[in-house]
């Protein structure tokens, strides 16, 4: 019984040498582990300032793309709406060139003035439907030329410069833009 005693006191001594132990490393740590807590409390309070920073930021820049975009969005809408503006002014003005051609050749069918306008709009919804800027001048350029020609035939007619009861130049015109337009690379 005696060993079973001294084996227990034994332990108990070991266990209080531990804890004698653990409270002296404590004793010893406590001003670097009270650093350590205060360093983690401040760490992340300026992790926390940090990122509420960054939050602000973020959302100033949200901002600004926002307003960026608002206003490229009204941009595109005045633009869309001239655009559409412009486009009603070439077809008015399409509409005036086949009216013109209607009163210069009173002996002409219906069908041609309205073949001579359809060229015409044909013309300009390619100038319209092209991509890029050289592309499109080059179709501007056709339509300026053919709604010159025609101008210019029924101006010609209508002073008797011009004998014939066609508007020859013109429908020369369609007929050499309609066997070319397979081929063009607009």
């Amino acid at each position: 019984m005696n060993h079973l005693k001294n084996w227990i006191f034994s332990l108990l001594k070991l266990v209080h040498t531990v804890k004698d132990e653990n409270l002296n490393w404590q004793q010893l740590n406590q001003e670097q582990q009270l650093q350590l807590r205060h360093e983690r409390i401040l760490a992340s309070k300026a992790l926390e300032a940090d990122l509420k920073k960054k939050s602000v930021e973020l959302e100033h820049h949200i901002d600004l793309i926002r307003t960026k975009n608002a206003a490229d969005l009204a941009m595109f809408k005045t633009k869309c709406n001239q655009d559409i503006k412009d486009y009603k002014q070439y077809l008015a003005s399409l509409e005036q060139l086949k009216k013109s051609i209607q009163l210069s050749y009173t002996h002409l069918p219906e069908a041609v003035a309205f073949t001579i306008h359809h060229h015409a709009k044909h013309l300009l919804n390619q100038m319209w439907d092209a991509q890029d800027f050289e592309h499109k001048m080059r179709h501007e350029m056709h339509l300026i030329n053919f709604m010159t020609t025609v101008h210019e035939d029924a101006r010609r007619y209508l002073e008797g410069e011009n004998t014939d009861q066609l508007p020859t130049r013109t429908l020369n015109l369609i007929q050499h833009n309609q066997v070319s337009t397979p081929t063009d690379n607009f």
